[in-house]
């Protein structure tokens, strides 16, 4: 699949995600918590298809992505941890914290995506343009 293939795919992918969340401040507590647990399986499996793809990694660039991607991965284990961790807690301050924690690592993670997609944006780019180059020389 060609690199803008696959920015247009994240495009699509992200409104998905943005429609998903705005129904859920709408749905039924079990809905949400159903939905939870299905998107925490889909991020790992990806999570699990990144690290396959970035232990192939040798050098350069690709070795940068792994080094991210492992970071990445460290955060999410932390932060799953955490989650799994904190839902026995019932007090109301407890409950307070314990969400403004959430939304805190919430918008952490919608940063890094954005990040992610800033730089996949230029990496397509780029990668558009060496093809361009690439097809001149040989016409040369």
């Amino acid at each position: 699949m060609a690199a803008s293939d696959k920015l247009v795919e994240l495009a699509q992918r992200a409104k998905i995600a943005e429609d998903r969340v705005a129904a859920a401040k709408t749905q039924a507590r079990a809905d949400v918590e159903a939905q939870v647990a299905k998107t925490r399986d889909a991020a790992q499996e990806k999570a699990d298809e990144l690290q396959a793809q970035t232990a192939k990694a040798a050098s350069g660039a690709q070795q940068w992505w792994s080094d991210v991607q492992s970071t990445w991965s460290g955060h999410v284990a932390r932060l799953r941890g955490d989650i799994e961790s904190k839902k026995a807690e019932v007090d109301a301050k407890k409950a307070e914290r314990r969400a403004d924690s959430a939304e805190d690592d919430a918008v952490a993670a919608v940063d890094f995506a954005d990040a992610a997609l800033e730089e996949a944006e230029y990496a397509v780019l780029y990668a558009t343009l060496a093809r361009m180059d690439a097809d001149a020389a040989a016409t040369k």
